[in-house]
């Protein structure tokens, strides 16, 4: 499968499920300050989320492009150092305004990732992170998608402060924010790595392709958290990431994505070079 084809999969899934399509908004986000880069598809409806914009749709599809070379989301440093990160790139998004939640979001990734009539990903190869403190997620997961428990993982908050962690997402110090879950897949033995949660996890073998975000706070200045006027989620699936998972390419890829594979990893002067020049 092409890279154009899981891109135009992906928006024509989730309109047969009601959303609506929104085209990628400008890489220099409008009217507000607290970005210098559009760096999440989400960035374009913070208002809706924090219940200050409504529109004429409650769901929304998009392929938005995004720049991580600066910030909160900074991937500059690790361009050449893993098979993954890049500065700049597409990321695709389901949101829900008040609409749906935890439930059909979970759904939804699975059925897309899974199911034989999108990207049939075989079942044995995802795996599953939660909030370690979100049951109502790790149930859907194991009690009604079937998600096996040896390969889901609970990550607290080990980035040194409460709610930083790898599954508490926020958009940047403020912004909309909230427990998230995420899949990966599961690249082969042949490639180093351990499961998400373990000492090797900045491995290659193990790559997230999907992050759902249940967004539910707006964390302010002085850092606390806000519950929101309505719950809502934000999707995130990897493009780049995902596009090996469906051809026979064992590494993300570049510009060309589904054309050309890095097999060596570049120095870091070539690295930080080449980022540069994007």
């Amino acid at each position: 499968m092409k890279s154009a084809e899981i891109r135009e999969a992906f928006l024509r899934f989730f309109e047969e499920q009601g959303h609506t399509r929104v085209a990628s908004s400008s890489l220099i986000p409008n009217n507000d300050p607290t970005l210098l880069f559009t760096n999440a598809g989400m960035n374009q409806f913070k208002d809706c989320f924090l219940g200050a914009e409504k529109r004429a749709y409650t769901r929304a599809v998009s392929s938005q492009k995004c720049v991580r070379a600066g910030g909160k989301h900074n991937d500059l440093e690790n361009v050449g150092y893993t098979a993954r990160h890049h500065t700049f790139f597409e990321m695709l998004g389901n949101f829900s305004f008040g609409d749906y939640f935890k439930r059909d979001a979970i759904t939804f990734a699975w059925t897309f990732l899974t199911s034989a009539q999108w990207l049939n990903l075989p079942k044995e190869k995802l795996w599953v992170t939660v909030y370690a403190t979100d049951d109502e997620a790790y149930d859907i997961w194991t009690k009604e998608i079937g998600v096996p428990a040896e390969r889901m993982v609970r990550i607290g908050d080990n980035k040194g402060a409460p709610y930083a962690s790898d599954n508490f997402w926020t958009m940047g110090d403020t912004g909309p924010c909230g427990p998230c879950t995420e899949i990966f897949y599961d690249h082969g033995a042949d490639i180093w790595g351990g499961p998400p949660g373990s000492p090797e996890e900045d491995g290659d073998r193990y790559i997230e392709i999907w992050n759902n975000v249940f967004m539910q706070f707006n964390r302010t200045a002085d850092g606390v958290l806000h519950p929101l006027p309505a719950p809502s989620v934000d999707t995130g699936m990897a493009w780049s990431a995902s596009a090996p998972c469906c051809s026979t390419c064992t590494r993300t890829t570049r510009s060309t994505c589904s054309r050309t594979c890095w097999q060596l990893r570049p120095r870091p002067s070539v690295a930080a070079t080449t980022a540069r020049l994007r």
